[in-house]
């Protein structure tokens, strides 16, 4: 793996659409009540024809199919493309999302402005793993194995004794549109330490998701790991000893406060 993010890593895959004979007040409507979406793919089947944003509806007769005035003059994705290819055409293009097209030319997916910034936000690639795994092997003088595989999130330890309630929100919503990041996971002997990726798992929580992919680290004798003693030290057993606090508590908002 080259640990390098393409756009099918963090595209929406369950992409609303409109219809050419939509009317501009059916859309306009959809565009009103929907949650934060300001246009749509417009498609015959799964192939896309155009796009239409809220601008392009503004001043429209409501009455008027939507073929009349989406943009025809598209640009697109396609799901192997770097994710920086995509932020490049986005910041260039000045448009908002890409409607995300295969080989065929069939939607796909869409990747918008927030997925490219999201993308470069606690990524855990698998360089990251790799040099966590080069820093164990030096530390211990031992040959590690790393490999990527789902884990049960009822037998992680973690590593960390609470997160924040706003960043919970994040990481929820990339959940909920398979945009995560896998977990770090160091197995030392059988026992499932969790390295990175708290705020992910607490999120999995809320949403009843038993297992998570990750890439874990793979120790076949037993170590005396620092995280260990660390989680024995905070009373760490399971997910649930994680305290999840509000934002208002976060120790960079605490201390402005005193500042102020």
């Amino acid at each position: 793996m080259s640990g390098k993010p393409t756009v099918k890593e963090y595209m929406t895959r369950d992409v609303q659409t409109v219809a050419p004979e939509d009317t501009v007040e059916e859309v306009t409507r959809r565009v009103v009540e929907s949650d934060g979406h300001n246009g749509f793919p417009v498609c015959v089947g799964r192939s896309v024809e155009g796009f239409v944003s809220a601008r392009d509806l503004l001043f429209a007769d409501e009455d008027a199919p939507v073929f009349t005035v989406m943009n025809e003059d598209l640009i697109v994705a396609h799901p192997d493309m770097a994710v920086t290819d995509a932020a490049r055409v986005i910041l260039r293009s000045g448009i908002q999302k890409l409607p995300v097209v295969d080989d065929a030319g069939n939607l796909v997916g869409i990747i918008s402005n927030t997925d490219v910034v999201r993308s470069q936000i606690e990524r855990a690639t698998p360089g990251k793993v790799g040099k966590l795994r080069r820093t164990l092997e030096q530390i211990h003088d031992i040959e590690i194995e790393e490999e990527r595989r789902a884990v049960k999130l009822e037998s992680l330890i973690p590593t960390q004794g609470r997160v924040y309630g706003d960043e919970l929100e994040g990481r929820q919503y990339e959940l909920e549109r398979g945009l995560a990041e896998p977990l770090v996971v160091i197995d030392n002997a059988g026992t499932l330490y969790l390295a990175d990726g708290h705020h992910r798992v607490m999120a999995a929580r809320r949403l009843g998701i038993e297992k998570m992919e990750a890439y874990v680290i793979d120790i076949d004798e037993e170590i005396e790991l620092g995280m260990a003693k660390t989680a024995s030290k905070e009373g760490l057993e399971r997910i649930d000893d994680i305290e999840v606090v509000d934002y208002a508590r976060h120790p960079l908002v605490e201390a402005t406060k005193r500042l102020q």
